[in-house]
């Protein structure tokens, strides 16, 4: 199952019907794994997508202030995707951009722009729990979730507000991320994400993103238009809501470099 885009877009070509007896006589973990894997194929073949994006955050109190982004991503064959997060408005953020190259096997690679200074910072992976820009969202919940980064374990079959789902645990084999694991609810007929919680480094719950608004295009590719990241610890939340979603954009590997980051526009 693969954020930023592919995680926080939740990108799904919708499957054929999962049967019960696909999964007979599996250990929970081989199940897991199973589950995981059917979801993660799903996600194959949409090339690239672009997208509008307003970033709403809102503190313990509840005021809110509000960023317009863009987001474009680009499938990269046997690999994570590589993807570049735009920032268009306030005035204060006005072009800066993420630029993160997602892998199957190794860390991430994420590259920061700061307009202010005209420098391009590459992240540390040691610092990926860090909020991205002031939102509930960590960097390393901007690249795409790969299977091959977890642990998986099948935990059981339960209904979220009236649809059928698999509840999965995923542990982070990377021992800089910043959660001890996170419980999955998916959609057991579309294999997409309905709701993630996160646990910190004490295994405590830390967040919770819930997904809703999903809409299928091209007969395949399904997107959830609405997401929503509560801390549980702080009282605060981040608002995704997603608009203008395009594919095939003929992007190649030039719009996706640390040189492109300061042509942006």
């Amino acid at each position: 199952m693969n954020t930023f885009i592919k995680y926080l877009a939740i990108i799904a070509i919708l499957p054929s019907a999962v049967l019960a007896d696909d999964y007979a006589g599996m250990s929970p973990e081989e199940k897991g794994l199973a589950i995981a894997e059917k979801a993660d194929a799903t996600t194959n073949g949409f090339v690239d997508s672009t997208a509008n994006m307003r970033m709403i955050l809102t503190n313990r109190h509840g005021q809110t202030s509000e960023r317009e982004l863009r987001v474009r991503t680009m499938e990269v064959e046997n690999d994570g995707d590589k993807s570049m997060t735009i920032f268009d408005t306030p005035a204060d953020v006005k072009g800066t951009a993420l630029l993160t190259y997602t892998h199957k096997l190794k860390n991430d690679d994420q590259w920061l722009y700061m307009p202010a200074i005209r420098r391009v910072k590459r992240m540390s992976s040691s610092n990926k729990s860090g909020p991205f820009m002031g939102s509930e969202f960590a960097f390393e919940d901007l690249g795409s979730q790969e299977v091959e980064k977890y642990t998986w374990k099948y935990l059981k079959d339960e209904e979220l507000n009236g649809v059928a789902t698999y509840v999965l645990e995923r542990v982070p084999v990377d021992k800089k991320s910043g959660y001890t694991r996170q419980t999955i609810w998916m959609h057991q007929a579309n294999l997409y994400a309905l709701k993630i919680d996160f646990y910190d480094r004490k295994n405590s719950l830390l967040k919770t993103l819930d997904f809703s608004e999903h809409k299928l295009y091209q007969d395949k590719f399904w997107r959830a238009h609405n997401m929503m990241m509560v801390n549980h610890q702080t009282g605060k939340k981040t608002d995704l809501i997603w608009s203008d979603i395009v594919f095939g954009n003929g992007y190649t590997e030039s719009d996706f470099t640390k040189q492109s980051l300061q042509r942006l526009r």
